[in-house]
């Protein structure tokens, strides 16, 4: 059911495009020519097209207030006639929309966005240009702890060459003085990516923190992390409530990322092994086990598929399988393996419900049935919607 709470009038009101001056020309807030309330009976009646075949489908889980939501910011910087604009990228262009205030961004995080911006030009400092390759400032990443109110500011540059660096950083913090940690990054690269490999600490630790139920998360300047996390505790507290553990299972966290899902189903559950083949997201989800002093948790660099084939030619058993793909969902591989591992419970942590609908049909057709589908609005005003999905080896399935 919606997280409804006392029935804000905000909830009723936002929408319509009243909410936002730039919506027509921003793009990113696809549903802001509707209400809230509207917004989310579109996306149940999406849900229930895609996936009513399966089984019943809940009621989407919406916010109570659903603005200023997202922790983590990002604002692009150039130049126009009127001098340096900073904003975000219009849909499917690489056109800056100038912006100063988001009504899905966290308000704290643009207003330093602005203070940089003014910066830029007190101390005469060039915005990059991505055509002659040359300039100082590319873009501002901010990264908030919601429930640790800890602020990263990272300035993205074209070169490691920082004019009057301490200065600037003086400045900045005793603008800000809530600032926890800058970081310049270096990307000096013609590239669409917004952050480069190189990281360079000018104030704090280079890191933050934030905290999910009872477990502290670090977060990096490219550490995957969620950004509404009012909602991700909702999200992942599904996920946990579906695996139903009771401090006997073996649980698999396939696409294990920084290890957040397996570290929080750890205090219930026997032994968790997460498995990603991203080095520097296992690195982190290590220092996170650590740092949570969890020890009943293991995690491994390689690939998920392969390392459930080799469970099962070992001879050893997993009672639930949790996955959290990225877009292009599952792949036929993956699920063939974990059908060879057999788990008695698949929980399926999903981001597109429509690569979510193909693998369950692929699920089902292997001996598993979907028993409770569980939509959860983690992104407001978009069309995005995060789904949780139990599935449960029928009982006549001979794997």
């Amino acid at each position: 059911m919606q997280n409804k709470g006392n029935k804000s009038e905000v909830v009723k009101k936002v929408g319509k495009g009243n909410g936002c001056p730039h919506y027509k020309k921003c793009g990113g807030c696809h549903l802001q020519n509707m209400t809230y309330e509207e917004q989310l009976k579109f996306k149940q009646i999406k849900m229930i097209k895609l996936l009513g075949k399966f089984c019943h489908v809940k009621e989407i889980i919406g916010m109570e207030n659903p603005l200023h939501y997202r922790c983590k910011v990002q604002a692009a910087f150039s130049k126009d006639k009127t001098g340096i604009i900073s904003g975000v990228y219009q849909s499917s262009t690489h056109n800056i929309v100038p912006i100063d205030s988001c009504m899905i961004e966290d308000e704290k995080a643009d207003e330093i966005i602005v203070t940089i911006r003014k910066l830029l030009k007190s101390f005469k400092l060039k915005p990059f240009d991505d055509k002659t390759m040359s300039g100082f400032l590319r873009h501002v990443l901010i990264r908030k702890g919601y429930y640790t109110g800890q602020i990263m500011v990272v300035l993205v540059t074209g070169s490691p060459v920082f004019p009057s660096c301490r200065s600037f950083i003086n400045a900045l913090v005793g603008r800000h003085p809530e600032i926890t940690t800058v970081v310049q990054n270096v990307n000096g690269k013609f590239t669409s990516l917004v952050l480069g490999e190189k990281n360079i600490t000018l104030f704090g630790n280079g890191y933050i923190e934030d905290t999910i139920s009872d477990f502290v998360f670090r977060i990096s300047p490219k550490s995957f992390y969620q950004v509404n996390p009012v909602m991700t505790n909702i999200l992942y507290g599904k996920a946990i409530e579906y695996m139903n553990l009771t401090g006997q299972e073996t649980v698999i966290d396939a696409y294990c990322g920084t290890g957040t899902i397996g570290i929080l189903a750890s205090k219930n559950a026997k032994q968790v092994i997460g498995v990603e083949l991203n080095a520097d997201a296992v690195k982190d989800a290590k220092f996170n086990a650590k740092q949570n002093l969890v020890e009943n948790i293991d995690f491994y660099t390689a690939d998920a598929g392969d390392f459930m084939v080799e469970m099962a030619k070992a001879g050893e058993k997993a009672d639930v399988v949790i996955m959290d793909p990225p877009r292009a969902g599952s792949d036929k591989r993956f699920m063939d393996s974990v059908f060879t591992l057999s788990p008695e419970r698949v929980v399926y942590v999903s981001c597109n419900p429509d690569t979510l609908a193909r693998d369950l049909s692929y699920f089902v057709r292997n001996g598993y049935g979907v028993r409770r589908i569980q939509p959860v609005d983690m992104f407001p005003h978009t069309d995005h919607i995060e789904t949780v999905v139990l599935l449960v080896k029928s009982k006549k399935d001979k794997h």
